[in-house]
């Protein structure tokens, strides 16, 4: 008989077929076991130590599966799931994780059944369009200049967080600073809060405390003790050039016969600071700021003309003041005009918070961006908060957006579980079995909210199925959902629990793509070539 042929490497470890599937479905539940209990208002923080021995408090999804080490190739793109849910829409991490583990459980005992992998997929695409429909067909639009109902969206978002008992100002802040930093160019809306909405975070004092400024601060004080430190209506010059001498950009060699020659020099490059600050001068600003270095000299020049300065600014900081102020960022002193000069600012003033000085540029008249203040008792505490406030950021901006809104609180998910029990009869063929297990699968989500405040699941599951099926047979969708708090059911239009019909959507397309992806796995190959790497 013929001797075996190996075509892979000995150590190379292969599953195949069946032995594959379950073990990618099994990771895939795993990971989201981790998160189950982070989801809704009664979550739990998780505590998690990262490889440096800095600690990270957080039930932000995405925030905890960046931090875990996962060796398992299927439970490394469920994380993947959360980081792109997070930079789509900022919020709904940790929902996708759980509805796509949820997904893909459900489609076990269908595979033990010898379904065919596409099949399932087939069906699972097919409760996918119908799930979409249905979120069409139960969203409602929400007026966006309309602080009541704006509010009521992220504070369903920030409900769910750490910050919840901060909740009314907490959202007023991420309002505010998303107003701030709209800006519509013809018929496109930018709304940039990345780049233009810092968050500074100064350990010490309330939350509380915490505000959005009219304009932007940042962690700089002046470059001479002497300058002035509190100017109303400054004009305001931003550069990006070095106040200080060129240095020759390689070394470079000088041969002097006399010594007045070295004078010369000394002197030449005095008087190309002088110009530089003579040009500068000449536009009578008060406060000059640049992102490289300023010389002793040039601070001395500019203390003569009553001029304050600050030097090493970041960019992403000198952007931000120049979208406070309407600044322009010059590049060469000798090409300054008046235009570039920002008048925007109503106050400047250098103030000390705990330890360190903070230049602060407020009551700016049309400030396109903004710097939010947090203050708070420990680090960790404020990189939560700082979390959840992105969180909310995002919200607000996908509203902006699409201010199409859905129920909260699971009743999206029970709405489109009864629309897939309704709709099954009109699939053919075995693909009904997966089609109706979406249905299934969606229920998670009410689910996991009623053992998070501990209810009986059970009883309450069957209330609100009957509810659905009741409205949904009056032909109207239901909004009665699970109440987070309480864990009795609720309607959630009088709760007033909305979240956006983008993150719902974007939350249901991920979390079945995903489960189709891995469903459609047999064989996983892990090759060990780290061994190799050792030896050598």
């Amino acid at each position: 008989m013929q001797a075996p042929v190996m075509v892979l490497n000995a150590n190379t470890k292969r599953d195949t077929g069946k032995v594959a599937q379950l073990g990618n479905i099994q990771a895939a539940k795993a990971v989201s076991d981790i998160i189950r209990t982070t989801l809704g208002p009664r979550s739990m923080l998780k505590m998690l130590l990262d490889p440096m021995g800095g600690i990270v408090m957080t039930n932000d999804g995405n925030c905890i599966l960046r931090e875990v080490d996962v060796s398992h190739p299927a439970a490394k793109s469920m994380i993947e799931l959360s980081r792109a849910q997070d930079e789509e829409v900022g919020d709904g991490t940790t929902s996708v994780i759980i509805l796509s583990g949820e997904i893909l459980a459900v489609a076990e005992p269908l595979l033990e059944r010898n379904f065919h992998p596409t099949v399932i997929v087939s069906g699972y695409l097919k409760a996918l369009q119908l799930a979409l429909d249905t979120c069409g067909k139960i969203s409602r639009t929400i007026d966006t200049n309309d602080l009541t109902e704006m509010r009521e969206v992220v504070t369903a978002t920030i409900g769910t967080k750490f910050s919840a008992r901060w909740g009314p100002q907490m959202v007023d802040m991420a309002i505010a600073a998303v107003r701030k930093v709209v800006q519509k160019r013809g018929d496109y809306t930018e709304v940039d809060v990345k780049r233009y909405v810092r968050i500074e975070k100064i350990p010490g004092g309330q939350l509380s405390d915490c505000c959005v400024l009219d304009g932007v601060m940042f962690n700089k004080d002046v470059t001479h003790s002497k300058m002035r430190r509190r100017i109303e209506n400054p004009r305001i010059l931003l550069l990006d050039c070095p106040l200080e001498y060129k240095k020759g950009e390689s070394q470079t060699n000088v041969e002097i016969m006399n010594e007045e020659d070295f004078n010369a020099l000394l002197r030449q490059e005095e008087e190309y600071i002088e110009q530089i600050c003579a040009n500068i001068v000449a536009f009578k600003p008060d406060i000059v700021i640049t992102e490289k270095g300023v010389s002793d000299l040039a601070q001395h020049y500019f203390l003569k003309a009553g001029i304050t300065a600050f030097r090493r600014l970041r960019k992403t900081d000198n952007n931000r003041v120049a979208r406070a102020t309407g600044a322009t960022v010059v590049n060469r002193p000798d090409e300054i005009q008046e235009s570039d000069i920002g008048l925007g600012c109503g106050l400047f003033e250098v103030r000390k918070i705990g330890d360190e000085y903070f230049a602060f540029l407020e009551q700016c008249s049309n400030a396109k961006a903004c710097t939010v203040l947090l203050r708070g008792g420990s680090k960790d505490v404020l990189n939560e908060v700082e979390r959840n406030l992105q969180d909310a950021m995002q919200v607000v901006r996908n509203v902006l957006f699409d201010p199409r809104m859905l129920p909260g609180g699971g009743a999206t998910e029970l709405a489109i579980a009864t629309a897939i029990s309704k709709g099954a009869d009109q699939v053919e063929g075995i693909s009904k079995w997966p089609f109706l297990a979406v249905g299934q699968a969606l229920e998670v989500i009410p689910r996991t909210l009623a053992q998070n405040c501990g209810a009986n699941v059970i009883r309450l599951l069957t209330d609100l199925r009957t509810k659905h099926s009741q409205s949904a047979a009056q032909g109207g969708g239901s909004s009665w959902g699970v109440n987070g708090t309480t864990g009795e059911m609720a309607d959630m239009h009088s709760l007033g629990i909305w979240e956006p019909y983008c993150v719902k959507a974007q939350t249901l397309k991920t979390a079945v793509e995903s489960a189709c992806l891995i469903l459609r796995i047999d064989d996983v190959v892990s090759g060990t070539r780290k061994k190799k790497a050792a030896e050598n």
